[in-house]
């Protein structure tokens, strides 16, 4: 893939990260209800870590190993949050992460952000299979996997340590046999070959 995809569904546009979302990136990013609940947020969050994150986000595409994206509300085009694809190609398999700023939440961007990317993953990357997991004190990304057509797989007991906490790691996934590609709509644009997995 020599040029970073863009995908379009109803209202969202999802993009390549840019140096100009470090500043709405920095002031979502530092809300405490964001950072408490994902895996690899870190609190305080500051310009220095939306650097990082572009940067790995770069070099995740050029190596074929991550896909990130800036989640867009059209027709603005302002940063509201991030979604991506980590890569295993041995296995044509990838994981979802997302997150998405407090002030649309609610509006059901996260699943039809998310099951963009679940379509492209099946229909552009060739992948036979996508999986997602949250911890166990956030029941609302459970239910934005379900709505996509995931399957709960099962839970690892106090897998992750937050702070001073162990959290538990609910895992979902969606093979190739069950996905329904007619769920949800979306276009792919900027795509000039596909990518080798």
């Amino acid at each position: 893939m020599e040029q970073f995809p863009t995908i379009e569904t109803e209202r969202l546009m999802l993009t390549e990260l840019r140096a100009d979302d470090i500043p709405s990136i920095v002031k979502y990013a530092a809300n405490e209800r964001i950072t408490a609940y994902t895996l690899n947020i870190p609190s305080p969050y500051t310009e220095k870590d939306a650097i990082y994150w572009i940067n790995q986000a770069n070099q995740g595409f050029r190596s074929g190993t991550h896909l990130y994206f800036g989640v867009r509300e059209k027709p603005q085009t302002e940063f509201i949050g991030g979604i991506g694809l980590t890569i295993e190609s041995r296995f044509r398999r990838a994981e979802i992460g997302y997150w998405l700023a407090e002030p649309f939440w609610n509006k059901g961007y996260t699943t039809e952000a998310t099951q963009s990317l679940i379509h492209f993953g099946f229909d552009t990357l060739g992948l036979n299979k996508v999986t997602s997991c949250h911890l166990d004190q956030n029941p609302a990304s459970g239910r934005v996997m379900v709505k996509c057509g995931m399957t709960k797989e099962g839970e690892l007991k106090e897998h992750i340590l937050k702070g001073a906490t162990y959290y538990s790691l609910i895992l979902y996934g969606l093979t190739k046999r069950d996905y329904e590609p007619n769920t949800g709509k979306y276009n792919t644009t900027d795509i000039r070959t596909p990518p080798t997995l």
